[in-house]
């Protein structure tokens, strides 16, 4: 977040997001924009702003937590003696660990504005960060022409931010070596309003997983029933990494025509692109930007807990603040290792399409463990960023259309379940 773009916002409601113990916004419902009548995306800074305030309110107050920032985590040595350094005066501090070490590492983020870009770049080419977007009027030569290096939901930011300052959609170019699937956001809205688009959607998936025959006809049911978006429909996205955006957003990007889809970028020059499947000739004034930092890179799940260390990782996808106070409370709350991994189960990110009923099914599973603890259930019932636990235990009987969803969706959760290990087998 430190190094984010400056128009950088969450991809889901707020209200999913931060510590459990405090809000992170005020349940605003947008009433402009791309996001208009849904709720709240935090900013960047009103993030960065909300740690603070976490640290400085609830944590040191507390008097069990000592914050070093600006530090660099040196290691253990041999005698299991953690050390960290101060990036600022060179001091070093050494800890004794009483109980865990809590490696929050595994799904650290590559980020645009700090990464190093896998293609070459000539001399006197333009490449930026997105960062540098909204500097542009501070330079002497501001470019006419733009393009945006990577398919990912960063460049889907820096297009609509382009377009929304007043780019002509000519003036762009969009390298996309692969077209994704996206989260369509109606469905993501906590709140008794959204429960039709919110839960309701939920039943409608299991139904899609539930009726799939193959992982493509997975995805088409879940356009179909407006669960799933696609920017560009004449073109099958192979990608999936739970981005989500609006109709709006996804209306705005279309009107980005000059689409290049010939793989991933292997050198800049001073008038062309060199791709993988190709060449692409190119004004000598582009400002390309770079949007190939990955998210979440590809890598074998540990467990979380073993022996003094928790690695945090997505127990429930795409949710990593909740999946860190679920394990949070399996820690204080429960001893034994094979019980905790148990209600931890890691659940893997997609990286494809073919991954995307393996995620589903780690999450049933967890979801099914929860559902039999029976302390667990209700402390996620009363938990901030279970999201929906709440609203579904809540309903009333007498509200027929909210009774008639949750039956949907229990029936359709069955069926879904007894057919996600042929769609994982086909896949495979």
């Amino acid at each position: 977040w430190n190094d984010a773009y400056p128009f950088v916002t969450l991809h889901q409601p707020s209200a999913f997001y931060g510590v459990n113990s405090m809000a992170l916004g005020a349940d605003r419902i947008d009433t402009a924009g791309a996001n208009q009548g849904m709720y709240e995306l935090a900013s960047g800074p009103e993030v960065i702003g909300y740690f603070d305030k976490v640290m400085s309110q609830k944590l040191l107050p507390s008097g069990r937590v000592s914050y070093f920032p600006t530090s660099n985590y040196l290691g253990a040595n041999d005698s299991g003696i953690h050390t960290f350094e101060s990036i600022l005066s060179g001091e070093k501090t050494q800890v004794t660990v009483g109980k865990k070490v809590v490696d929050a590492n595994f799904f650290s983020p590559t980020v645009p504005s700090t990464h190093t870009p896998k293609f070459k770049v000539a001399e006197g080419v333009k490449l930026v960060a997105p960062n540098a977007l909204t500097q542009l009027w501070h330079g002497r030569n501001i470019p006419k022409r733009f393009c945006i290096v990577g398919a990912g939901k960063t460049a889907m930011d820096a297009g609509i931010w382009l377009l929304s300052h007043g780019a002509a959609p000519d003036s762009i170019s969009w390298v996309m070596p692969r077209d994704s699937w996206l989260v369509n956001r109606i469905t993501t809205q906590p709140g008794e309003a959204f429960f039709k688009d919110s839960i309701g959607g939920q039943a409608t998936q299991m139904d899609c997983l539930a009726n799939a025959t193959s992982i493509d006809d997975l995805f088409v049911r879940l356009e179909a029933n407006d669960q799933m978006l696609r920017i560009y429909p004449d073109h099958a996205p192979t990608m999936f990494h739970f981005a989500t955006v609006s109709k709006g957003e996804v209306a705005m990007l279309q009107r980005i025509k000059n689409v290049i889809r010939l793989g991933r970028v292997q050198a800049l020059e001073p008038n062309r692109m060199v791709l993988d499947k190709g060449n692409v000739e190119m004004q000598t004034d582009t400002l390309y930007i770079d949007c190939t930092a990955s998210a979440v890179e590809p890598r074998d799940m540990p467990p979380i807990f073993s022996g003094n260390k928790i690695v945090l990782q997505l127990v429930r996808a795409p949710l990593p603040t909740f999946s860190a106070a679920l394990i949070g409370y399996v820690e204080a709350n429960y001893t034994d290792n094979s019980l905790k991994n148990k209600l931890c189960g890691c659940v893997p990110f997609p990286h494809c399409l073919a991954d995307y009923p393996r995620t589903i099914a780690a999450n049933m599973t967890n979801q099914m463990h929860w559902a039999q603890d029976k302390a667990l259930r209700n402390w996620m019932r009363e938990a901030r960023l279970d999201g929906f636990g709440k609203l579904m235990a809540n309903i009333d009987p007498a509200d027929t259309e909210k009774t008639a969803i949750m039956l949907k969706f229990r029936h359709s959760a069955m069926a879904a379940m007894a057919n996600l290990p042929k769609l994982i087998a086909a896949s495979s």
